[in-house]
């Protein structure tokens, strides 16, 4: 019978301690959900890109002077400035280009042209703007792809003959387009 006794305390004393521990364990498990408990806001953003055109030249202005010529030949020697870099960037398409023309007409015997280098459209090579102008720009490079074109260089060439005469200085506007 003493048996029987210390066998229910000691079965009692199992059971209080299966009891304190299974109470430690809801707790921390109820105190854990209350640390890793998330509280959570959702927002809505509207993004878009609008279509990017920018072309820049260097202040560099080109002083395009004759001076020059070879005996018996008509054709002076052309005057040619390598110093102006354009930059362009535009998300547009592959469709865009560089159009150019003066402010007013070149005189008659006197030719001024352009070359624009361009690694991400097509340059048109050597152009002739002497009588192009802002209702008549010409294209100067095509096909011209998404992403910048930086720091490319402008080729102007100015050239006549002896027989069209002296010229006095004189300025022209270059005007270069980005468009499509």
């Amino acid at each position: 019978m003493n048996f029987q006794i210390e066998e229910r305390k000691r079965g009692g004393i199992e059971m209080k301690r299966l009891v304190v521990i299974l109470t430690v364990l809801v707790l921390s498990l109820i105190l854990t959900q209350s640390v890793f408990a998330q509280a959570t806001a959702n927002m809505s953003v509207t993004l878009a890109v609008n279509t990017v055109y920018k072309i820049t030249a260097t202040a560099t202005v080109p002083n395009l002077t004759i001076s020059d010529g070879t005996a018996g030949v008509d054709a002076l020697t052309s005057a040619v400035d390598a110093s102006t870099k354009y930059s362009i960037t535009q998300n547009f398409g592959n469709t865009v280009k560089i159009t150019g023309y003066l402010s007013s007409a070149m005189p008659a015997g006197y030719t001024l042209t352009m070359n624009l280098a361009s690694v991400k459209g097509t340059s048109a090579g050597t152009v002739d703007v002497s009588n192009a102008t802002s209702g008549s720009a010409v294209n100067l490079v095509t096909a011209i792809n998404r992403g910048a074109d930086a720091n490319q260089t402008i080729t102007y060439t100015f050239a006549t003959t002896a027989s069209a005469g002296t010229l006095a200085s004189t300025a022209r506007t270059v005007t270069l387009t980005l468009t499509n």
